[in-house]
């Protein structure tokens, strides 16, 4: 039975962990921000200078630069959450653009079908030239922009149609002089 009293017992001494009065977690933390490690030097007169082992303060100052790793991780994770956010939106708006712009396009293809369709009973008038050939054969393939046709269509056509405030009469036969 001694021998299990013995082993069960509790040690007659504890080593009580020391707390740092504000005034040494001060000193250390200072220490810290101008060098986050020690050499045996420093160790030792920061001991001095605080009343403690080295071996406390070299374990301070490891755990230290441990918590502030793992803030500054949580910190980027944080930046990098949030530029992830950024980035997904970015993303949804620019889908919704691609979206509205195949719209676009699929309206401008219709509007050059019936240009084409209103053009051909007046012989006199041509709506065809390079760019906008260029411009209608790019759009079945989506090379061209429906601003690219617009502007073929409104500005190399402005002499035949008039300016560009009488789009009214787009279709209208040209005027004999």
């Amino acid at each position: 039975m001694d021998n299990f009293q013995s082993l069960t017992r509790k040690p007659l001494f504890k080593c009580h962990k020391k707390r740092l009065t504000q005034d040494q977690v001060r000193l250390l933390e200072g220490s810290f921000n101008v060098n986050n490690k020690l050499d045996a030097d420093s160790k030792s007169q920061l001991a001095r200078q605080l009343g403690l082992p080295p071996r406390q303060i070299a374990i301070w100052y490891q755990n230290k630069r441990a918590r502030s790793k793992s803030q500054s991780l949580e910190v980027d994770h944080k930046a990098l959450h949030e530029r992830l956010d950024e980035v997904l939106s970015d993303n949804e708006r620019l889908r919704r653009e691609v979206e509205r712009l195949r719209e676009e396009v699929q309206k401008a293809q219709e509007m050059l079908q019936l240009a084409t369709a209103a053009a051909t009973p007046y012989s006199s008038l041509s709506l065809s030239c390079s760019s906008c050939d260029e411009a209608a054969g790019s759009l079945g393939l989506l090379h061209g922009s429906s601003k690219e046709l617009y502007a073929c269509l409104l500005d190399d056509h402005e002499s035949q149609f008039g300016t560009s405030g009488d789009l009214h009469n787009f279709f209208a036969p040209p005027a004999l002089s």
